[in-house]
């Protein structure tokens, strides 16, 4: 089965809810709950828990920007638990799959704190490249699909 990127549900919200990240990364990852508060007041957003076969490893948030219009991933996250293992490479490729079926070829952003130098090279083996605009006091990265 591999990697599966389920929406957040009532059912699956509070587990989602409760996955951690190491104290060192608390200033730079947003709690999950505020994401998924979020997704509920402003319906751009999407939620996704993200799943290794059966077990829930982490969470993202992509959407429209509403300002600029940009296909943004805002949050991304894998549990303490399940990082450096290559869980997180292998659900950016399973997002990158959903984004061409959900907006076809396009060019998808990745905003990522300056400090965050692990999410930074993450997202560039992926494919990602360094931006020259910012969002949000953050860094933008972008890959086009």
């Amino acid at each position: 089965m591999g990697i599966l990127l389920k929406k957040v549900t009532r059912e699956n919200w509070y587990d989602c809810s409760s996955l951690e990240v190491f104290k060192e990364q608390e200033d730079i990852v947003a709690p999950n709950w505020n994401s998924i508060i979020s997704s509920f007041l402003w319906e751009n957003w999407n939620t996704k828990c993200i799943y290794d076969d059966d077990k829930l490893v982490g969470f993202m948030m992509y959407g429209v920007e509403e300002e600029t219009k940009k296909l943004v991933l805002v949050r991304y996250m894998i549990d303490k638990q399940y990082q450096r293992k290559g869980l997180g490479k292998k659900a950016l490729y399973k997002l990158f799959d959903l984004i061409k079926i959900e907006y076809g070829n396009v060019k998808f952003y990745v905003s990522v704190s300056s400090e965050n130098i692990p999410a930074q090279k993450l997202y560039e083996s992926v494919g990602f490249e360094k931006s020259v605009e910012r969002m949000w006091d953050e860094d933008l990265m972008e890959i086009q699909l």
